[in-house]
C-alpha cells in the first residue's frame, strides 16, 4: 500500500490493539518497555490534546500524540512507526498534522524529547523540523526523615522566581521545567508555577547570606518496581542550585521533605551540563547514566 492510501484520523479506543501490536516490543532491546500499551485509554482522552494515527486499513501505520501544555505551547509525544511501514514518510505525514492542529489551538511552539540514544528518533525529529533547544538530566536522591540541610530551607516563591531568572540553570534549560500536569513533558516555568507550589506547602528554597537554590514539588505516582512491588514516588520538577554546597543542602531538603510525604523514591530534573552533574554525583546522589534532549518547533515559521 502506498503512503498516499493511507489515512490520517484521530485515534479511538478501537484502536487499542491495532497499537498495542506494534508498540509493545518498542524497546525490547533495551530492556525496557513502552508506555502506551499500559495508559492507551486514558492517554488519548482529553479536550487539550490530539492524538493521530496513520490507518492503512487493515493495520495501524503509526501514531503520535500533541498535547497543549499552556496557551501558547505544544507538547509532541509518542511518535511510534509500525516497523512494517517504516521508510514510507509516515512520521513526517504525522509530525505535520500534529503542527497544523497545534497552531489551530494558538500555539506558537511545539516542543517534544527524545532519549539521547535514539538515534534515529533525534534524525527523524530534525528531519520533520525540530531544532535543538536543550538537554537534562534525572537524579534520584533517597528520602530521608533524618536528612539535615546544612542551609536555611525556606518557601519563598520571590525568592526563587529571582534566582531562577538569574541563574545558569534556566538559561541552560531556555526556561523550561517539568510540566506541572502532563507527565514527561516540559513547559516554561513560571512566577505563578512557583506560588502554587508554595501555597501546596512544594516550594523548597536554600538560602545562606542570599537565595543558593530551589528545587519544586509536583506530584506522586504510585509504580511498580522490578520484582512488581508498588512504589510511592516524589517528583520534582526542577533543582537548581549555585555551587556544591548548596546542591547538598537542596537534596537534603529533597530527602526530608519526600521522607515526609511517605514516598519510597525520588526523581528531579536537573540542567545537563558538567557542573550540574558532578555537584550531584558529589552529592552522592544517583544520576542517570544519560541525558534527554528537548526539541523544539517554531509554528510561526512556514514549515510546510
Amino acid at each position: 500500500m502506498g503512503v498516499s492510501c493511507i489515512e490520517l484520523r484521530e485515534a479511538t479506543h478501537d484502536d487499542y490493539d491495532d497499537v498495542v501490536a506494534f508498540t509493545e516490543d518498542t524497546w525490547s532491546d533495551r530492556d525496557s518497555s513502552d508506555y502506551i500499551p499500559h495508559v492507551y485509554h486514558d492517554w488519548i482522552d482529553g479536550d487539550d490534546r490530539y492524538t493521530v494515527v496513520a490507518d492503512a486499513g487493515d493495520a495501524i501505520a503509526g501514531i503520535v500524540q500533541c498535547v497543549m501544555l499552556s496557551e501558547w505551547e505544544a507538547w509532541g509525544q509518542g511518535m511510534r512507526v509500525n516497523p512494517d511501514f517504516r521508510g514510507q514518510g509516515i512520521a513526517n505525514r504525522m509530525t505535520s498534522e500534529l503542527f497544523d492542529w497545534a497552531r489551530d489551538q494558538g500555539a506558537t511552539t511545539l516542543r517534544n524529547m527524545v532519549f539521547s540514544w535514539n538515534i534515529a528518533g533525534l534524525g527523524q525529529s530534525r528531519a520533520t523540523g525540530y531544532e535543538p533547544i536543550t538537554e537534562f538530566r534525572w537524579a534520584y536522591p533517597e528520602p530521608d526523615a533524618n536528612a539535615d540541610p546544612a542551609m536555611t530551607v525556606t518557601d519563598d516563591p520571590d525568592a526563587a522566581w529571582g534566582y531562577w531568572t538569574k541563574s545558569d540553570a534556566r538559561s541552560h534549560l531556555q526556561g523550561l521545567a517539568l510540566d506541572f500536569e502532563e507527565s514527561w513533558a516540559l513547559s516554561e516555568l513560571t512566577r505563578d508555577d512557583l506560588e502554587r507550589s508554595a501555597e501546596n506547602d512544594g516550594l523548597l528554597v536554600v538560602r545562606e547570606n542570599g537565595t543558593r537554590g530551589f528545587a519544586s514539588f509536583f506530584r506522586e505516582e504510585e509504580r511498580k518496581n522490578e520484582d512488581g512491588e508498588p512504589e510511592l514516588w516524589a517528583e520534582y520538577t526542577i533543582s537548581a542550585w549555585e555551587d556544591a554546597d548548596a546542591a547538598r543542602s537542596l537534596f537534603a531538603a529533597m530527602a526530608r521533605d519526600a521522607a515526609a510525604r511517605g514516598a519510597d523514591r525520588i526523581r528531579t530534573l536537573i540542567p545537563e551540563t558538567p557542573r550540574f552533574v558532578s555537584d550531584t554525583a558529589y552529592s552522592r546522589v544517583k544520576v542517570d547514566g544519560e541525558p534527554d534532549f528537548v526539541m523544539g518547533m517554531d509554528l510561526t515559521k512556514d514549515y510546510r
